[in-house]
């Protein structure tokens, strides 16, 4: 069915998204965010020594708004253990055939430490303390803070279920 959706789709010349929230079946809407994304919209990053391409918050908050009147999203849990915070959020989507929804997690680091070295560069070591343990300082992580980043992480996976950008999730 949802195949079936996204050729009709493909088909069309121009798609005429929903005009209230309901109006489209959850193939329609799939079909809708399954499409390939432009390029303009997605953003690149390092990963593992790889090059990624992925789809920003905003953007697909933007198409949600576009394709899907009436989302909304909700944070369902927050979990902290030692070093790391995990949130789990839900987006709903109102249907033809009723609201439906889908829950995603996101994860990321508290804190990290890194150790301190000492030295010229051809004699850097380690700076220890008395027990011989590597003296360390927090190192900045990635971009925003650990919540919104763990959010946002979490928001994209929901959207992807729904077909949102899923394709960029394939390794190749």
């Amino acid at each position: 069915m949802v195949q079936q959706a996204y050729q009709q789709i493909q088909t069309e010349e121009r798609l005429i998204p929903p005009t209230a929230p309901g109006e489209w079946t959850l193939n329609q809407i799939t079909a809708a965010l399954s499409r390939p994304l432009p390029r303009s919209i997605l953003q690149q990053r390092r990963q593992g020594g790889t090059t990624i391409d992925y789809l920003p918050w905003y953007e697909a908050n933007r198409i949600l708004d576009k394709y899907c009147p009436g989302w909304t999203w909700e944070i369902r849990q927050i979990v902290t253990t030692g070093d790391r915070l995990f949130l789990t959020g839900r987006l709903t989507i109102p249907t033809a055939e009723g609201t439906v929804y889908r829950e995603a997690t996101g994860t990321e680091l508290l804190k990290e430490e890194k150790a301190i070295w000492v030295g010229d560069p051809d004699h850097r070591q380690m700076l220890k303390d008395e027990y011989d343990r590597p003296v360390t300082e927090p190192k900045e992580l990635a971009y925003g803070d650990p919540s919104s980043n763990a959010e946002s992480m979490a928001f994209r996976r929901a959207a992807a279920r729904f077909g949102l950008g899923l394709y960029l999730y394939d390794r190749d």
